[in-house]
Protein backbone atom coordinates (compact mmCIF):
# COMPACT_ATOMS: atom_id res chain seq x y z
CA UNK A 1 0.00 0.00 0.00
CA UNK A 2 2.83 2.58 1.16
CA UNK A 3 4.63 1.48 -2.32
CA UNK A 4 1.72 2.06 -3.90
CA UNK A 5 0.93 5.59 -3.22
CA UNK A 6 4.74 6.31 -2.93
CA UNK A 7 5.10 5.13 -6.66
CA UNK A 8 1.43 7.49 -7.32
CA UNK A 9 3.49 10.57 -5.65
CA UNK A 10 6.81 10.40 -7.28
CA UNK A 11 4.96 9.63 -10.78
CA UNK A 12 6.33 12.07 -13.23
CA UNK A 13 2.64 13.19 -14.82
CA UNK A 14 1.19 13.37 -11.10
CA UNK A 15 4.05 15.79 -9.98
CA UNK A 16 3.76 17.70 -13.82
CA UNK A 17 0.26 18.14 -12.76
CA UNK A 18 0.61 19.21 -8.97
CA UNK A 19 3.35 21.80 -10.03
CA UNK A 20 0.59 23.00 -12.97
CA UNK A 21 -2.20 23.44 -10.25
CA UNK A 22 0.42 25.15 -8.26
CA UNK A 23 1.34 27.66 -10.39
CA UNK A 24 -2.44 28.43 -11.74
CA UNK A 25 -3.25 28.76 -8.48
CA UNK A 26 -0.29 31.67 -7.26
CA UNK A 27 -1.39 33.36 -10.85
CA UNK A 28 -4.79 33.27 -10.31
CA UNK A 29 -3.84 34.71 -6.27
CA UNK A 30 -1.63 37.22 -7.56
CA UNK A 31 -3.87 38.38 -10.09
CA UNK A 32 -6.50 38.95 -7.50
CA UNK A 33 -5.30 41.81 -6.46
CA UNK A 34 -5.18 44.13 -9.36
CA UNK A 35 -8.94 42.67 -10.30
CA UNK A 36 -10.01 44.46 -7.14
CA UNK A 37 -8.19 47.48 -7.66
CA UNK A 38 -10.04 48.26 -10.80
CA UNK A 39 -12.88 47.25 -9.44
CA UNK A 40 -12.20 49.33 -6.84
CA UNK A 41 -10.98 52.54 -9.03
CA UNK A 42 -14.20 51.43 -10.76
CA UNK A 43 -16.54 52.17 -7.60
CA UNK A 44 -14.48 55.11 -6.67
CA UNK A 45 -15.25 56.69 -10.30
CA UNK A 46 -18.99 56.04 -10.35
CA UNK A 47 -19.17 57.64 -6.91
CA UNK A 48 -17.24 60.39 -7.92
CA UNK A 49 -20.02 60.88 -11.05
CA UNK A 50 -22.28 60.31 -8.58
CA UNK A 51 -21.33 62.97 -6.49
CA UNK A 52 -20.76 65.23 -8.85
CA UNK A 53 -24.15 64.64 -10.34
CA UNK A 54 -25.63 65.52 -6.73
CA UNK A 55 -23.44 68.36 -7.03
CA UNK A 56 -24.60 69.63 -10.18
CA UNK A 57 -28.14 69.27 -8.86
CA UNK A 58 -27.80 70.55 -5.57
CA UNK A 59 -26.02 74.42 -7.49
CA UNK A 60 -28.79 74.42 -9.60
CA UNK A 61 -31.37 74.10 -7.31
CA UNK A 62 -29.90 76.95 -4.64
CA UNK A 63 -29.39 78.82 -8.11
CA UNK A 64 -32.73 78.75 -8.89
CA UNK A 65 -33.71 79.65 -5.29
CA UNK A 66 -31.22 82.62 -5.38
CA UNK A 67 -32.60 83.60 -8.73
CA UNK A 68 -36.12 83.66 -7.55
CA UNK A 69 -35.13 85.47 -3.87
CA UNK A 70 -32.97 87.82 -6.30
CA UNK A 71 -35.91 88.50 -8.41
CA UNK A 72 -38.05 89.44 -5.69
CA UNK A 73 -35.12 91.73 -3.87
CA UNK A 74 -34.67 93.77 -7.22
CA UNK A 75 -38.78 93.92 -7.43
CA UNK A 76 -38.73 95.44 -4.32
CA UNK A 77 -35.82 97.60 -4.50
CA UNK A 78 -37.40 98.82 -8.01
CA UNK A 79 -40.50 99.51 -6.42
CA UNK A 80 -38.76 101.12 -3.46
CA UNK A 81 -36.48 103.05 -6.26
CA UNK A 82 -38.93 104.26 -8.00
CA UNK A 83 -40.74 105.53 -4.92
CA UNK A 84 -37.79 107.45 -3.69
CA UNK A 85 -36.95 108.95 -7.36
CA UNK A 86 -40.64 110.40 -7.67
CA UNK A 87 -40.37 112.30 -4.43
CA UNK A 88 -36.70 113.31 -5.31
CA UNK A 89 -36.00 112.16 -1.66
CA UNK A 90 -32.33 112.20 -1.81
CA UNK A 91 -32.43 115.43 -2.37
CA UNK A 92 -34.58 116.31 0.45
CA UNK A 93 -33.81 113.83 3.22
CA UNK A 94 -30.12 112.74 2.54
CA UNK A 95 -26.41 114.59 2.36
CA UNK A 96 -23.13 113.89 3.09
CA UNK A 97 -23.16 112.79 6.52
CA UNK A 98 -26.33 110.53 5.81
CA UNK A 99 -24.14 108.82 3.49
CA UNK A 100 -21.33 108.36 6.02
CA UNK A 101 -23.31 107.24 8.47
CA UNK A 102 -24.28 104.55 6.30
CA UNK A 103 -21.09 103.72 5.63
CA UNK A 104 -20.27 104.02 9.47
CA UNK A 105 -23.28 101.30 9.97
CA UNK A 106 -21.82 98.78 7.56
CA UNK A 107 -24.40 99.80 4.15
CA UNK A 108 -22.71 100.30 1.65
CA UNK A 109 -23.89 101.14 -1.58
CA UNK A 110 -27.26 102.69 -3.46
CA UNK A 111 -29.39 100.09 -2.26
CA UNK A 112 -29.19 101.00 1.46
CA UNK A 113 -29.78 104.71 1.15
CA UNK A 114 -32.80 103.89 -1.49
CA UNK A 115 -34.28 101.70 1.20
CA UNK A 116 -33.55 103.90 4.53
CA UNK A 117 -35.37 107.27 2.71
CA UNK A 118 -37.83 104.85 1.80
CA UNK A 119 -38.62 103.91 5.24
CA UNK A 120 -37.87 107.76 6.58
CA UNK A 121 -41.02 108.35 4.04
CA UNK A 122 -43.61 105.83 4.85
CA UNK A 123 -42.38 105.37 8.72
CA UNK A 124 -44.50 108.79 9.64
CA UNK A 125 -47.36 107.88 8.55
CA UNK A 126 -47.39 104.66 10.10
CA UNK A 127 -46.65 105.93 13.43
CA UNK A 128 -49.83 108.19 12.53
CA UNK A 129 -51.67 105.71 11.79
CA UNK A 130 -51.38 103.44 15.07
CA UNK A 131 -51.27 107.18 17.12
CA UNK A 132 -54.62 107.41 15.86
CA UNK A 133 -55.63 103.72 15.83
CA UNK A 134 -54.98 103.45 19.88
CA UNK A 135 -56.50 106.83 20.73
CA UNK A 136 -59.63 106.66 18.69
CA UNK A 137 -60.14 102.86 18.53
CA UNK A 138 -58.71 101.38 21.44
CA UNK A 139 -59.68 104.18 23.50
CA UNK A 140 -56.03 105.20 24.91
CA UNK A 141 -55.84 108.86 27.25
CA UNK A 142 -59.81 109.01 27.27
CA UNK A 143 -59.19 111.85 29.74
CA UNK A 144 -57.06 114.30 28.06
CA UNK A 145 -58.67 116.88 25.38
CA UNK A 146 -59.01 116.73 22.05
CA UNK A 147 -55.78 118.89 21.62
CA UNK A 148 -53.32 116.67 23.69
CA UNK A 149 -54.78 113.16 21.69
CA UNK A 150 -53.48 114.91 17.71
CA UNK A 151 -50.30 116.19 19.78
CA UNK A 152 -49.64 112.94 21.00
CA UNK A 153 -50.37 111.14 17.28
CA UNK A 154 -48.11 113.71 15.81
CA UNK A 155 -45.59 112.57 18.30
CA UNK A 156 -45.71 109.28 17.26
CA UNK A 157 -45.36 110.26 13.65
CA UNK A 158 -42.47 112.32 14.18
CA UNK A 159 -41.03 109.19 16.73
CA UNK A 160 -41.36 107.47 13.02
CA UNK A 161 -39.56 110.16 10.73
CA UNK A 162 -36.32 109.75 12.81
CA UNK A 163 -36.74 106.19 14.08
CA UNK A 164 -34.27 105.33 10.65
CA UNK A 165 -31.64 107.70 11.95
CA UNK A 166 -31.80 106.12 15.48
CA UNK A 167 -31.81 102.70 14.41
CA UNK A 168 -28.33 103.58 11.82
CA UNK A 169 -27.19 105.80 14.58
CA UNK A 170 -27.42 102.75 17.01
CA UNK A 171 -26.20 99.98 14.45
CA UNK A 172 -22.74 102.61 13.88
CA UNK A 173 -22.42 103.35 17.41
CA UNK A 174 -21.97 99.31 18.34
CA UNK A 175 -19.80 98.58 15.34
CA UNK A 176 -17.55 101.75 15.84
CA UNK A 177 -16.89 100.40 19.52
CA UNK A 178 -16.53 96.51 18.34
CA UNK A 179 -13.80 98.02 16.05
CA UNK A 180 -12.15 100.66 18.44
CA UNK A 181 -12.18 97.12 21.25
CA UNK A 182 -10.23 94.89 18.79
CA UNK A 183 -8.14 97.80 17.08
CA UNK A 184 -4.91 97.46 19.01
CA UNK A 185 -4.76 94.03 19.09
CA UNK A 186 -4.92 94.75 15.36
CA UNK A 187 -2.41 96.96 15.38
CA UNK A 188 0.09 94.61 17.05
CA UNK A 189 -0.85 91.66 14.33
CA UNK A 190 0.30 94.46 11.46
CA UNK A 191 3.52 95.17 13.02
CA UNK A 192 4.28 91.52 13.33
CA UNK A 193 3.31 91.07 9.76
CA UNK A 194 5.39 93.81 8.54
CA UNK A 195 8.07 93.50 10.69
CA UNK A 196 8.80 89.78 9.22
CA UNK A 197 8.97 91.20 5.48
CA UNK A 198 5.16 91.37 4.38
CA UNK A 199 3.59 93.79 2.31
CA UNK A 200 0.82 95.74 3.42
CA UNK A 201 -1.53 93.74 1.50
CA UNK A 202 -0.45 90.46 2.89
CA UNK A 203 -0.49 91.77 6.12
CA UNK A 204 -4.09 93.38 5.47
CA UNK A 205 -5.11 90.02 4.49
CA UNK A 206 -3.38 88.18 7.19
CA UNK A 207 -4.81 90.32 10.13
CA UNK A 208 -8.26 89.96 8.64
CA UNK A 209 -8.59 86.38 8.91
CA UNK A 210 -6.78 86.30 12.55
CA UNK A 211 -8.77 89.40 14.24
CA UNK A 212 -12.07 87.95 12.47
CA UNK A 213 -12.21 85.58 15.79
CA UNK A 214 -12.91 89.27 17.97
CA UNK A 215 -14.66 91.48 15.70
CA UNK A 216 -16.17 90.66 12.88
CA UNK A 217 -16.71 94.12 11.26
CA UNK A 218 -13.00 94.81 11.47
CA UNK A 219 -11.67 91.74 9.69
CA UNK A 220 -14.41 93.27 7.34
CA UNK A 221 -12.79 96.50 6.80
CA UNK A 222 -9.80 95.01 6.28
CA UNK A 223 -10.69 92.65 3.44
CA UNK A 224 -12.49 95.39 1.58
CA UNK A 225 -9.10 97.91 2.24
CA UNK A 226 -7.25 95.05 0.41
CA UNK A 227 -9.38 94.74 -2.72
CA UNK A 228 -9.43 98.53 -2.54
CA UNK A 229 -5.47 98.36 -2.76
CA UNK A 230 -5.49 96.07 -5.52
CA UNK A 231 -8.17 97.55 -7.84
CA UNK A 232 -7.87 101.25 -7.07
CA UNK A 233 -6.07 103.82 -8.67
CA UNK A 234 -4.57 105.73 -5.94
CA UNK A 235 -3.79 103.45 -2.50
CA UNK A 236 -4.11 107.03 -0.80
CA UNK A 237 -8.11 106.65 -1.54
CA UNK A 238 -8.21 103.19 -0.17
CA UNK A 239 -6.65 103.94 3.19
CA UNK A 240 -9.03 107.61 3.16
CA UNK A 241 -11.84 105.63 2.88
CA UNK A 242 -11.14 102.74 5.60
CA UNK A 243 -11.01 105.79 7.75
CA UNK A 244 -14.59 107.10 6.79
CA UNK A 245 -16.03 103.94 7.04
CA UNK A 246 -14.75 103.42 10.93
CA UNK A 247 -14.78 107.30 11.78
CA UNK A 248 -12.40 106.35 14.65
CA UNK A 249 -9.65 109.25 14.89
CA UNK A 250 -6.92 106.18 16.22
CA UNK A 251 -8.07 104.32 12.38
CA UNK A 252 -7.35 108.03 10.81
CA UNK A 253 -4.09 108.29 12.76
CA UNK A 254 -2.95 104.86 11.27
CA UNK A 255 -4.13 106.03 7.54
CA UNK A 256 -2.59 108.88 7.79
CA UNK A 257 0.84 107.27 9.12
CA UNK A 258 0.75 104.38 5.74
CA UNK A 259 0.22 107.78 3.24
CA UNK A 260 2.94 109.14 4.78
CA UNK A 261 5.07 106.10 4.60
CA UNK A 262 4.17 105.45 0.80
CA UNK A 263 4.64 109.04 -0.01
CA UNK A 264 8.26 109.92 1.57
CA UNK A 265 9.79 106.19 2.20
CA UNK A 266 9.35 106.54 5.92
CA UNK A 267 9.45 103.11 7.50
CA UNK A 268 5.82 101.67 8.71
CA UNK A 269 7.15 99.45 11.39
CA UNK A 270 8.22 102.39 13.10
CA UNK A 271 4.64 104.07 12.64
CA UNK A 272 2.66 101.74 13.75
CA UNK A 273 4.72 100.42 16.64
CA UNK A 274 4.54 104.38 18.01
CA UNK A 275 0.75 104.08 17.20
CA UNK A 276 -0.20 100.38 18.59
CA UNK A 277 1.51 101.41 21.83
CA UNK A 278 -0.88 104.56 21.92
CA UNK A 279 -3.97 102.80 21.24
CA UNK A 280 -3.33 100.35 23.84
CA UNK A 281 -3.10 103.49 26.29
CA UNK A 282 -6.24 104.62 24.97
CA UNK A 283 -7.80 101.24 26.19
CA UNK A 284 -6.49 101.38 29.56
CA UNK A 285 -6.96 104.68 29.89
CA UNK A 286 -10.99 103.68 28.81
CA UNK A 287 -11.14 100.80 31.43
CA UNK A 288 -9.58 102.80 34.43
CA UNK A 289 -12.61 105.48 33.25
CA UNK A 290 -14.59 102.88 33.76
CA UNK A 291 -13.60 101.47 36.62
CA UNK A 292 -13.39 105.03 38.46
CA UNK A 293 -17.48 105.44 37.69
CA UNK A 294 -18.29 102.23 38.88
CA UNK A 295 -18.32 102.95 42.83
CA UNK A 296 -20.87 106.18 42.27
CA UNK A 297 -22.95 103.58 39.66
CA UNK A 298 -23.22 101.26 42.58
CA UNK A 299 -24.10 103.47 45.52
CA UNK A 300 -27.48 103.64 44.85
CA UNK A 301 -28.37 99.70 44.47
CA UNK A 302 -26.08 99.19 47.51
CA UNK A 303 -28.52 101.58 49.42
CA UNK A 304 -31.98 99.84 48.05
CA UNK A 305 -30.45 96.14 48.16
CA UNK A 306 -27.48 95.27 50.33
CA UNK A 307 -28.24 98.12 53.46
CA UNK A 308 -31.82 96.41 54.21
CA UNK A 309 -31.04 92.82 53.49
CA UNK A 310 -27.76 94.12 55.85
CA UNK A 311 -29.63 95.27 58.99
CA UNK A 312 -32.23 92.50 58.68
CA UNK A 313 -29.46 89.67 58.80
CA UNK A 314 -27.88 91.94 62.07
CA UNK A 315 -31.16 93.12 63.80
CA UNK A 316 -33.10 89.94 62.93
CA UNK A 317 -31.27 87.24 65.45
CA UNK A 318 -31.37 90.04 68.34
CA UNK A 319 -35.20 91.02 67.76
CA UNK A 320 -36.18 87.14 67.74
CA UNK A 321 -34.45 87.11 71.31
CA UNK A 322 -36.09 90.46 72.72
CA UNK A 323 -39.73 89.20 71.67
CA UNK A 324 -38.94 85.77 72.95
CA UNK A 325 -38.01 87.55 76.38
CA UNK A 326 -41.05 89.19 76.47
CA UNK A 327 -40.60 92.54 75.72
CA UNK A 328 -42.42 92.70 72.74
CA UNK A 329 -44.64 89.99 74.06
CA UNK A 330 -48.06 90.59 75.86
CA UNK A 331 -46.73 89.10 79.25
Amino acid sequence: MIDTVTRAVFDPSFLIAALTAIAVFATIFTALPSLSGNSLKLRMRSVALEREELRAKQRARLATEAGRRKGLREQESHKMRSIVERFDLRNALADENTVAKLRMAGYRGQNPLTRFLFFRLILPFVGLALGLFYIFVLGGIPDKPPFVKFFVCVLMAYAGFYLPVIYVNNVAGKRKASIQKAWPDALDLMLICVESGMSVEAAFRKVAEEIGAQSVDLAEEFVLTNAELSFLQERKQAYENLALRTGLESVRSVTQALVQAERYGTPVAHALRVLAAESREMRMNAAEKKAAALPPKLTVPMILFFLPVLFGIILGPAGIQLSQGGIFGGN
